[in-house]
């Protein structure tokens, strides 16, 4: 399955808007970018610090949760993001459970999923904040950007092509293998 890229300039919520687009009809499956989130969500209600330069995306796509299991596709999120930001940094990235990605204790990536159902179909929805070259200020957490990490230049677009390239590829593998190839691999 090819996921194709819907770019905007300006969203309150990268996941906001995929899930506008799939209620509306408009996309069963994409990737939603933007340069800039004004209300980015993070689990439990917690905000999502946007700083313009960072990569704010939502991948979303039609799924089938008698195959896999919700709770599964947070391991299989954290392993891509991980593995591709991996190739940025030599640097351990660690995966906090549930949904953060971390190098040295501070905070590079969040990650928000959520189903919904539209038209008797669920529709997995992630929504993945990398701080890339600038680094949030929280009093709640410390953060830290990739860019801090790393002598190679980062291009943000190159990251979203990684992910989607990863995406469509681990979309594929669902649809033509069994739960415990998908677990081998992923999980």
């Amino acid at each position: 399955m090819k996921l194709k890229i819907i770019k905007f300039k300006r969203v309150k919520s990268t996941n906001d808007k995929a899930i506008k687009l799939i209620q509306s009809g408009k996309a069963i499956s994409g990737l939603v970018i933007s340069d800039l989130q004004t209300n980015g969500r993070g689990t439990m209600g917690k905000k999502w610090i946007s700083k313009k330069g960072n990569v704010f995306i939502s991948i979303f796509f039609k799924v089938n949760l008698t195959k896999i299991k919700i709770e599964n596709f947070l391991i299989i999120n954290a392993k891509i993001i991980k593995k591709t930001l991996r190739s940025y940094t030599k640097k351990n990235i660690i995966i906090k459970k549930p949904n953060d990605l971390l190098i040295e204790n501070k905070k590079i990536c969040g990650i928000l999923q959520e189903v919904i159902e539209f038209k008797n179909d669920k529709f997995l929805i992630t929504g993945v904040g990398i701080n890339t070259s600038i680094t949030p200020t929280d009093k709640k957490f410390t953060s830290t950007c990739l860019q801090e990490h790393t002598k190679k230049i980062i291009k943000n677009l190159n990251i979203i092509k990684k992910l989607k390239n990863a995406y469509e590829k681990m979309i594929k593998e669902l649809e033509n293998n069994n739960f415990t190839f998908i677990k081998n691999k992923y999980i």
